[in-house]
């Protein structure tokens, strides 16, 4: 049985019509309007156990909405939904035993107790005894270097710790599926790795099965290895991360600042764009032609740049991208 499976899965949402004017915002007191807003439409899809699922799109697409159906935090308007074999509308209790959640922007620590005191307060709900809750503390705090802060509060951490400790504290009741919306938001480079490897060094010890949802594509290309694209609560795309990355996510941008003005730039394989006067420069690269090593060797061997920084372009021109050449076809 697939550890995720939806059958036209749809959420519609009813909104007030606010009305301009005192007189008609008098009147909808007593003869409201309203509207219906179509947040996801018609989402059939399959997730296997042990499987690590991007599921992205642009901001509004629906996919916090379809993460909290999965969940059980909302209410379909309309089709089929099963995870891990429970209905999350009819089951909720017993489904929250065996998924664990991160959202990014929201916290599930206690932001004034240290993180062991949460640890403590989510075990009890987990109905975890206090030798497993030892063994199983322990072991996270190992595997996520936590020892150092455990007991300072949460409030007082840094994003990158408070995020550690979010995702120990979703893996305290060993769940079988794993839900993390936008984890490493807001991370720098170095604890975005860490918690990608954490995230796979789980999924390869555990089996976890793991939904992500994320606006960086580096956590697409190193965590998983199949992507489910949604726009406007449809799905417009799900292919294998290796097929998505030679078509969409080929494109790298370099920026490159020099100890003296170089005011003309030419670096075959690039396109060239020169800022600042001479001391700084954007190359756009599409690596499936020109492999980001000769780019590198070739700014190295100019003998005048301070400093290269290599990024991938933004989600949402990636997305742009993929609906122009899914329209297209």
């Amino acid at each position: 049985m697939p550890v995720i499976q939806t059958r036209s899965l749809t959420k519609v949402y009813r909104t007030r019509v606010k009305k301009e004017g005192l007189g008609a915002s008098f009147r909808a007191l007593f003869h409201a309007e309203w509207k219906a807003i179509q947040a996801v439409t018609d989402i059939s899809l399959q997730v296997e156990a042990g499987e690590i699922v991007a599921f992205i799109g642009p901001n509004g697409a629906g996919k916090s909405t379809f993460i909290k159906m999965l969940c059980g935090i909302l209410h379909p308007t309309g089709g089929e939904l099963s995870v891990l074999g429970f209905s999350p509308v009819k089951e909720r209790r017993n489904l929250a035993l065996r998924i664990g959640t991160v959202f990014g922007q929201k916290s599930q620590l206690w932001l004034h107790l240290p993180a062991l005191d949460s640890f403590t307060l989510l075990a009890a709900i987990y109905e975890i005894s206090d030798s497993e809750r030892r063994r199983r503390v322990a072991e996270l705090s190992e595997l996520f270097e936590l020892k150092d802060f455990l007991q300072t509060p949460v409030r007082k951490l840094s994003l990158g710790q408070r995020i550690r400790c979010e995702v120990a504290a979703s893996l305290l009741h060993n769940p079988e599926l794993l839900f993390l919306d936008e984890p490493t938001i807001g991370l720098d480079v170095v604890v975005k790795q860490a918690i990608r490897e954490l995230i796979l060094r789980r999924n390869k010890e555990w089996g976890t099965t793991v939904f992500l949802t994320s606006h960086d594509p580096s956590d697409i290309e190193q965590l998983c290895r199949r992507a489910v694209v949604i726009d406007r609560g449809v799905i417009v795309l799900d292919t294998q991360v290796d097929k998505l990355k030679s078509d969409y996510l080929g494109e790298k941008r370099v920026e490159v600042r020099f100890t003296s003005p170089q005011p003309f730039l030419h670096i075959p394989g690039a396109e060239v764009t020169v800022e600042g006067g001479g001391l700084k420069a954007v190359l756009t690269v599409n690596t499936s032609s020109c492999p980001i090593g000769d780019i590198m060797g070739r700014l190295s061997a100019m003998g005048n740049v301070s400093d290269i920084t290599i990024n991938n372009p933004p989600m949402e021109e990636i997305i742009a991208g993929i609906f122009k050449r899914e329209a297209a076809s």
